[in-house]
């Protein structure tokens, strides 16, 4: 289905529901989270719009020019016009969203620029490569960040920088590390959702 430019799919859920927007990592689909948010949070509607710029066949949110360096304009851009998208896509009930990498990344952005869109947030090996300016609207949100401790595509300092950023703008901000780097462990995914039964 397309809205706003994009593809997505999505899952009905149930009448009053939470939303939960999906976002998958450089190289996925639409697919590639769907599952397991339907697994996350079974009454929820599920929403996983698919990456629309190509980075030599692999799919991603939003252009870089190399890796860690992004493309400040096309980010700004494209953030603008993801929110767009979920606004346009969220029902009356709470907002989430669940992103793993680059797909974390243009979540982290949208809370960024537009924070009362997103009510609580499951950031999977985020990289926000900039000092954000103070958003006084994050306060009050509700944020995992999940990582590996041997991240190369993610640094751990530049994970713990973020999650203090969170925290000081008045987020209630948790951080769930393992000991491996940028794959997905099976710790992490206990620590999303034990967060995401929480909401």
């Amino acid at each position: 289905m397309t809205d706003t430019g994009y593809v997505f799919r999505e899952h009905a859920g149930a009448e009053g529901a939470p939303t939960l927007f999906v976002f998958h990592g450089t190289g996925g689909d639409e697919n590639q989270l769907f599952d397991l948010a339907r697994q996350l949070a079974p009454e929820a509607r599920i929403v996983a719009p698919r990456g629309d710029v190509s980075e030599m066949g692999a799919l991603r949110y939003f252009r870089r020019t190399g890796e860690g360096v992004y493309d400040m304009d096309d980010l700004a851009e494209r953030t603008a016009r993801m929110a767009a998208f979920i606004k346009a896509q969220a029902g009356e009930g709470p907002v989430y969203g669940l992103g793993y990498s680059n797909g974390a990344n243009i979540l982290a952005s949208v809370m960024l620029s537009a924070p009362e869109i997103v009510d609580a947030a499951v950031l999977m090996h985020p990289l926000i490569p900039w000092t954000p300016g103070d958003v006084p609207g994050l306060a009050g949100r509700k944020v995992l960040i999940t990582a590996g401790r041997r991240d190369g595509m993610c640094p751990p300092e530049n994970t713990q920088a973020l999650a203090d950023y969170l925290t000081r703008q008045g987020v209630a901000t948790e951080v769930a590390w393992h000991e491996g780097g940028h794959e997905v462990a099976q710790t992490e995914l206990a620590a999303v959702q034990r967060f995401v039964a929480g909401l």
